[in-house]
């Protein structure tokens, strides 16, 4: 049995019967007929259904963010904008997949010659806990469009909304198979990735899962598509607006409980104004209230697992072990639940656990840099590459290093990393490979094709 467990309580809210390898054999059989079905239909047709989806989740908001912040523990004001932007990627999609799919003619000695973008079949995805709607829907609603099928094993913990995603497309009026959701454990993802009706696999996970779904997809020649971990950097300049970049990098560290591929992660400040910055960030951190998911006033929820709260609580013991220095909180709530406090550690350096790990929880690592040279070159430091941020008043300078000296997928100025339906979002070194949402996240898993008319 696989079981679902409130991270508020910890009580049992769900416990699901895993498939067995016969049963995610009829599921795939089912999901290849559907698929050879919905290839035909006309992309106007697909767009029809996704706007279908989209008005189910409208309609039914309440209910879908409820589940959320019950399974995981996400303050159920940010369920609510997890579904907001569930249903934003929808529209998005339907608004542009004519033209991100049209044909394109490429002049040619020949008589025609273009390319035209087809689907591949059945794409497995493999889901993360932490933005349980949202990771999902940017998999399946560009694949949907383009003329594929989807398969989901979700976490565990989330089970019934992978379950209440399946439901959406469904009822959306999607040919009945084309998404199914598999109730399976970790082990049994080999089996679907190496069956000869799936084409390709995404992972949105740490990077050893990345590695292991990886090994897999190469050994059987099909690709991958890989949004892994990060140690997002966050660099503070002399020039910086101190009080709005306070409040930017705590909400960064802090959203989802700071469950987020791509927090801020490591706070870079240059020195001649480490003090003030670290004065207002330590305000900042204070003034966000954690407590009961479902209080519309709270910031900071549980962790999405005891395991996963002890787990960060050993690294920040590590930090304080190495050198870090605890400036606030630090210490696992006596209340019940995977609680765990807003925490900053001071003097961190290049060798600190905290510096060179993903610390996916709200902590918050300081590191002071001689200046702007030196902050680059401590961002930089990382065997990860998915998303930083650098602030100052100046935009030239900051357009500057986002694009030209900061090493990531994405490179924000002035604001927190975020992802956007309509740019393209991935990382790069150990945060993965490829990129889903925008122009090339719909052609992630389609067949490139040249036709040559001689």
């Amino acid at each position: 049995m696989i079981y679902s467990i409130n991270p508020a309580n910890e009580e049992p809210i769900g416990e699901y019967e895993e498939y067995s390898l016969q049963k995610i054999e009829k599921c795939i059989l089912k999901t290849e007929e559907a698929f050879q079905t919905h290839r035909t239909i006309s992309l106007q047709n697909r767009i029809t259904l996704m706007l279908n989806a989209a008005s189910i989740m409208e309609k039914q908001k309440e209910e879908f963010s409820k589940l959320m912040t019950v399974e995981m523990g996400k303050p159920i004001v940010q369920s609510r904008a997890e579904i907001e932007k569930c249903i934003w990627l929808c529209k998005y999609y339907s608004e542009n997949a004519e033209h991100f799919l049209a044909d394109e003619i490429i002049p040619t000695d020949a008589k025609k010659s273009f390319v035209s973008f087809q689907p591949l079949g059945i794409i497995l995805a493999v889901m993360p806990w932490n933005f349980p709607f949202w990771q999902v829907f940017r998999f399946a609603v560009p694949n949907l469009l383009a003329g594929n099928g989807c398969l989901l094993k979700h976490s565990s913990n989330v089970s019934g909304t992978a379950l209440a995603i399946e439901k959406i497309f469904a009822d959306a009026g999607f040919t009945e198979n084309l998404f199914r959701t598999l109730i399976i454990s970790s082990a049994k993802v080999k089996n679907v990735i190496e069956h000869p009706f799936v084409k390709a696999v995404t992972l949105t996970g740490s990077t050893p899962a990345g590695k292991s779904v990886a090994a897999i997809a190469g050994n059987v020649l099909k690709k991958s598509v890989l949004e892994l971990g990060g140690s997002d950097p966050y660099i503070i300049l002399e020039d910086a607006d101190l009080e709005e970049a306070a409040k930017s990098c705590v909400t960064s560290r802090l959203i989802n409980g700071g469950q987020s591929c791509i927090a801020a992660k490591r706070f870079i400040v240059v020195e001649k104004i480490y003090e003030r910055f670290k004065y207002l960030f330590i305000n900042e951190m204070k003034s966000r209230k954690m407590g009961d998911p479902f209080d519309e006033t709270v910031a900071i929820g549980p962790q999405a697992r005891i395991d996963l709260r002890d787990e960060l609580h050993g690294q920040v013991i590590q930090s304080i072990e190495e050198g870090a220095t605890l400036l606030l909180g630090g210490t696992i709530p006596t209340m019940p639940g995977a609680f765990y406090p807003p925490t900053i550690l001071e003097n961190v350096d290049e060798n600190n656990i905290a510096f060179k790990e993903e610390i996916f929880g709200p902590v918050a690592p300081l590191i002071k840099a001689k200046d702007e040279t030196d902050a680059i070159r401590l961002a930089n430091k990382t065997v990860f590459g998915l998303g930083a941020s650098v602030f100052t008043k100046d935009l030239e300078r900051g357009e500057r290093i986002a694009a030209k000296q900061l090493l990531a997928g994405a490179c924000f100025v002035n604001s927190f990393v975020k992802s956007d339906p309509r740019l393209p979002f991935g990382g790069i070194n150990q945060s993965g490979y490829g990129r889903e949402l925008g122009l090339f996240g719909i052609r992630e898993f389609v067949n490139i094709k040249t036709v040559y008319v001689g």
